[in-house]
């Protein structure tokens, strides 16, 4: 399996590792609950190092992107963020990434781990435009300080006035206790309990671990495995690649509606299907709902209708630390899709009663 440059951190710290996309990674220190309460109430530090990074830089690297992903790149200003897709022939999502516009003609792509091959081959061999292309996920480390003290942990660690930094916006600049001149720190993060991503050179990364921990040790911040990364984004309705989205999900019909750009002339890949979804209409929908009856649902399980008819399947379900109830997200018919619409998670043979409602689910207590 493939380390980071915390493995050995996590290990001694007495983590339950296992492989998660090739690599050894900590799935949880004190309890996937404890760790979710830590972020949602104060701050927690995740090992995101085996997430992948790719430049795309040149004088064709705005075409290139423009052809390639969903969203409109070409109104990302230097400094900001976005939330894209990357779409194959048949109008299915290929990953779903995040963009930085990082200085004229040069963006960084943060792709998911589990695709980082797939996503290059993917650009090279679709790399009509002829950008320059550079796979920088062996040489970048990442940490993600989420929570509501996460900006007061960092603020200590760097002289870049973090609250200037807005959502899906970000910094260049140095990092006290590490030694390091350029650091990438963004205002992003997959929990919706805020804070922000560091990007770095592996070498530094021991050096900013022990750094953000003296740091936050007043807030009583704790490391955050996997398992809780998983509660955090599902109780905020994120999807997660491979569970919610894969190559034959079209962002229509998982609700990614805003990220999939047709005005101003774009034509990336497979627009025309997408927009005859758009105005002719979909056979499936991504939806959120909580349980009413006592059960948790998990990936894989039925979704059936009061009759016992099979409507879809739950993408990704648990039991909300925060509601203390089993939520989830699943693709169903059109027609049960809407708030507040009954429908049932077939669940060890019995059918449970569950309600259809709107995400963010931490937002419903």
């Amino acid at each position: 399996m493939k380390t980071t440059p915390f493995t050995d951190i996590h290990i001694a710290l007495g983590a339950k590792m296992h492989e998660f996309a090739g690599y050894n990674m900590p799935i949880e220190y004190s309890g996937i609950i404890d760790e979710h309460m830590t972020v949602c109430n104060s701050v927690g530090v995740f090992d995101v190092s085996h997430m992948g990074e790719i430049w795309v830089k040149g004088s064709r690297a705005l075409p290139f992107l423009q052809r390639i992903l969903s969203n409109n790149v070409a109104t990302l200003e230097i400094g900001k963020a976005q939330y894209s897709a990357i779409i194959n022939d048949e109008g299915g999502i290929v990953d779903d990434i995040i963009v930085y516009h990082y200085e004229p003609e040069k963006y960084l792509l943060v792709v998911n781990a589990s695709n980082i091959e797939k996503d290059w081959k993917w650009f090279t061999e679709h790399n009509n435009e002829h950008a320059d292309l550079e796979n920088a996920s062996d040489n970048m480390a990442q940490l993600a300080i989420q929570g509501p003290k996460a900006l007061e942990t960092l603020q200590k660690l760097t002289k870049i006035d973090l609250k200037k930094i807005p959502y899906y916006s970000f910094a260049i600049g140095s990092f006290e206790g590490s030694g390091l001149d350029e650091i990438i720190i963004s205002n992003t993060g997959y929990t919706g309990a805020g804070g922000f991503e560091l990007y770095f050179y592996p070498q530094y990364g021991k050096d900013i671990w022990k750094a953000i921990f003296e740091a936050g040790e007043e807030f009583g911040i704790k490391p955050i495995g996997l398992g809780a990364r998983d509660t955090l984004r599902l109780e905020m309705g994120f999807c997660l690649y491979g569970n919610d989205l894969d190559d034959t999900t079209t962002p229509i019909e998982a609700g990614l509606g805003w990220i999939t750009k047709f005005a101003d002339g774009k034509n990336f890949t497979a627009r025309e299907i997408l927009e005859k979804q758009k105005v002719e209409g979909i056979s499936r929908k991504l939806c959120g709902f909580r349980m009413i009856d006592k059960g948790i649902p998990r990936h894989g399980y039925d979704i059936v209708n009061e009759s016992g008819e099979k409507i879809g399947e739950v993408t990704s379900g648990t039991m909300s630390p925060t509601l203390k109830v089993g939520i989830g997200m699943g693709y169903v018919k059109p027609e049960y899709a809407n708030l507040g619409s009954s429908i049932y998670i077939s669940v060890r043979g019995k059918s449970l009663k569950a309600e259809v409602v709107k995400p963010p689910f931490r937002k419903l207590g």
